[in-house]
């Protein structure tokens, strides 16, 4: 679980919310819980790793439909569904948008702590790439313009001596910027660098 990790409750029945609040309570989760879909939005904190509880049919803003604006917003939040009642259409949408469940109340509770633990998790998951992302984006930007260009050559393959001739530099000039790129980077191979640029969406030309 971790006290780093909340999952957010978003039902507009009173009865409904409460209950699920004291079991997700009482297995040690910690919980937040809104009437409505507006309530939610507003209190939404992308900090910290989370996961969405949410109930498909609600006034003002159904579940569905925050779901879809949570894509529009870029928010990426791990969402279970609960519906009173089976709608194979509405699940079918939901599970392609993204959604990582879709269960029916009266949800087992064993159920429902099984889909509320994978889904903080896959939020913790996300949160960490994204933070390697970000390290990586940081990096990046420590390089000078020359470096840059020498990278950008090594990530298609090319040889230090094919680099030299490309750019009309001397080779132990193309050494020196390829040992700097390799340590700012923080690889140690070619083929590492090559996938971190592939996760920046620094592709060979």
């Amino acid at each position: 679980m971790g006290s780093d990790a909340s999952v957010y409750v978003v039902d507009d029945d009173d009865d409904v919310r409460t209950g699920l609040c004291r079991l997700l309570r009482s297995a040690g989760w910690d919980v937040l819980d809104f009437a409505s879909a507006p309530a939610f939005l507003e209190a939404y904190d992308p900090e910290r790793v989370s996961c969405l509880l949410l109930d498909v049919s609600m006034p003002e803003m159904t579940g569905p439909e925050l779901h879809e604006t949570l894509g529009e917003r870029g928010i990426d939040i791990p969402v279970v569904f609960l519906t009173g009642k089976g709608d194979v259409g509405t699940s079918v949408r939901a599970l392609k948008r993204g959604a990582l469940d879709f269960l029916e109340k009266p949800v087992d509770a064993e159920v429902l702590l099984d889909a509320i633990g994978t889904a903080v998790e896959r939020s913790r998951e996300a949160r960490a790439q994204r933070g390697q992302q970000d390290a990586a984006a940081e990096r990046y930007a420590q390089l000078s313009v020359r470096e840059r260009e020498v990278m950008a050559h090594v990530i298609r393959g090319r040889l230090n001596k094919q680099i030299a001739y490309d750019m009309g530099i001397a080779l132990k000039t193309v050494k020196v910027h390829r040992g700097r790129v390799m340590a700012k980077m923080q690889v140690r191979s070619v083929a590492e660098l090559v996938r971190l640029c592939d996760r920046l969406g620094l592709r060979p030309a």
